[in-house]
């Protein structure tokens, strides 16, 4: 049966309809359509997923003999195995990016517009949207663990371990994902969110764990570098992963990284969650 407030983006009337079960029905009628788009348009995924395969091949082929790990050497085989937690974290966070456009492009078509004239709740509109990009990633991680296992990467330690690590990416992503939407709330086109999204995340993966050792950078660097949220969850899946290669930093967020990657988890979604959400109601008026 048809519910309200699909009824109302039908275009029938509305009804008013209140309470956290509704909220949450709201958000997956929203996270559906999301996900039909998606499905209308597979440039948006095969796009998606062009990037992150590309990085693999790269590293792995062209970089990965030249560049060595502290107590190993230097080889293709041994990269990879250090490679593929940061590019898994890197594809994650890089989903941002698309997130921030979606909900620009939401914005200047004059959807917010349309969704506030209907009863539902207006975090609605975004929990749908982060939901639905959460589903995208998930599909991009489980196609690049595949290319990964065919170009050497090995899970070591046993699938429930690994499944913990692809948790912890997810959840990454997902908190990434509000501060997604809080840029793409912020600004006037999706071309400007798209850069928005983007330019913020190089320094943040490049300047951690995720390609290079975290000792190899200078001094005032590293403490930036280990208390990274990025670094905590690619130490965190080379750990579950049983891909650590070389010896692991004597630092706490290094020693204690699921946990980290954890709390930077839920405290970004926290806070970006109810920025987002703020945002989203003073722009629906």
């Amino acid at each position: 049966m048809t519910t309200a407030t699909e009824h109302a983006i039908g275009g029938a009337v509305p009804r008013q309809r209140r309470g956290l079960s509704a909220t949450l029905h709201d958000s997956w009628v929203v996270a559906k359509r999301n996900l039909r788009r998606m499905s209308r348009i597979p440039e948006i995924v095969v796009f998606g997923l062009m990037q992150p395969v590309m990085f693999v091949l790269l590293f792995s082929y062209v970089m990965g003999g030249a560049i060595q790990i502290p107590g190993t050497q230097a080889s293709s085989n041994s990269y990879i195995q250090f490679l593929m937690a940061g590019i898994f974290a890197q594809t994650v966070t890089f989903a941002t990016a698309g997130a921030s456009a979606g909900i620009a492009e939401d914005m200047t078509k004059g959807l917010v517009d349309r969704f506030r004239s209907l009863p539902m709740a207006r975090s609605a509109v975004l929990v749908g949207r982060t939901l639905a990009d959460l589903v995208q990633t998930a599909f991009t991680v489980i196609v690049l663990a595949l290319v990964a296992l065919a170009v050497g990467w090995r899970i070591h330690d046993g699938i429930l371990k690994a499944l913990g690590a692809f948790v912890l990416l997810l959840l990454l992503g997902y908190a990434f994902s509000w501060i997604g939407a809080l840029i793409g709330l912020s600004v006037r086109s999706p071309e400007a969110a798209t850069s928005a999204g983007l330019i913020w995340l190089f320094p943040l993966t490049f300047v951690s764990n995720a390609f290079v050792p975290v000792s190899s950078m200078p001094g005032w660097l590293q403490g930036i570098a280990y208390w990274n949220p990025f670094s905590a969850t690619v130490q965190a899946c080379r750990d579950l992963f049983g891909n650590q290669v070389g010896p692991v930093d004597g630092v706490w967020p290094m020693q204690h990284a699921a946990l980290v990657s954890l709390a930077w988890s839920v405290l970004i979604t926290a806070v970006f969650s109810w920025l987002s959400v703020r945002k989203y109601r003073s722009a629906a008026g």
